[in-house]
Parts: structure tokens; C-alpha cells; sequence
């Protein structure tokens, strides 16, 4: 089995106090009906700031304003399809956006502005895709953004 490296770009949106997430599709096979930052994989040749942009607008419909790095992880995981291992570098950024409105992709099932003590409850009953669980500490959910 090879391994397989990627980059991916994600944003933790606030906006009056909360914070997004979208729920990945019932049919995926990865992270299924768990909620997930809002990003994507940065394709070659693109800037992390340009993917990050565009993978908003494609998953939630909102223009962002990125404001600073918020954390760097990475996420171990083995492709569903393929059975490769992936090993995903994941620059997690601090975004806002002027609305709340939302329009999501086909790739979720629904969005939601969670708060930080609703953030807490999903982190506890592990409802979180692999990447988010991943991205939130105390500054998040005990502090300011």
C-alpha cells in the first residue's frame, strides 16, 4: 500500500457569535453525516488562499474574507475507494464572511451556525469529521476566535 500526500485548505467561519459547519452527505463514504469544516483539497498549481475561496463558494455560496492561519493539522486516513493511505496536510484558517446565507453543494446534506457549547456537545458525542474534531482547541471553544 503507497502512501499519498495532499493539501488541503479549510476555514473556520464565525459570524454573530457562531460558528459553521456542514454536514457531509448520508451517501459518502467517508466521514457519512458527521459535520466538517468547510474547505477542500488545494488542486496543483493553486494557491491554499485561492483554493479556500473557491472551495467556499462551491460548498456554501459565501465570498470570505480569509483574516489568519489558525492551526496546522494532519489527518491520517485510508481512501474508501482506493485503500490507499492518505496523509492529508490541513491549513486551517480563521475566515469571515458578510451573511449568513448558505446555499450548499451536493456534497452536503445540510449546514448549520452551531455555538460554542454546541460545538462542545458534538466533540462529545464524536460527531465531528476526523479533520474538525482535529481543528478545534481551547481557543475555539473556550475563547475568542
Amino acid at each position: 500500500m503507497s502512501n499519498m500526500w495532499g493539501l488541503t485548505a479549510r476555514g473556520i467561519c464565525e459570524y454573530d457569535g457562531k460558528i459553521l459547519l456542514l454536514k457531509v452527505r448520508s451517501k459518502s463514504s467517508h466521514d457519512a453525516e458527521k459535520w466538517e469544516i468547510p474547505g477542500g483539497k488545494v488542486k496543483k498549481g493553486e494557491f491554499f488562499d485561492q483554493a479556500l475561496k473557491r472551495e467556499f463558494m462551491e460548498e456554501t455560496g459565501l465570498e470570505i474574507d480569509i483574516e489568519s492561519l489558525y492551526n496546522v493539522i494532519q489527518n491520517n486516513y485510508t481512501a474508501c475507494k482506493t485503500n490507499e493511505s492518505i496523509k492529508s496536510i490541513q491549513l486551517i484558517m480563521k475566515v469571515t464572511s458578510t451573511t449568513d446565507e448558505v446555499k450548499i453543494s451536493q456534497e452536503h446534506d445540510e449546514y448549520r451556525w452551531f455555538t460554542k457549547e454546541e460545538l462542545k456537545e458534538l466533540i462529545d458525542k464524536e460527531m465531528l469529521s476526523r479533520a474538525a474534531m482535529n481543528s478545534f482547541d481551547d481557543t475555539i471553544l473556550g475563547g475568542e476566535l
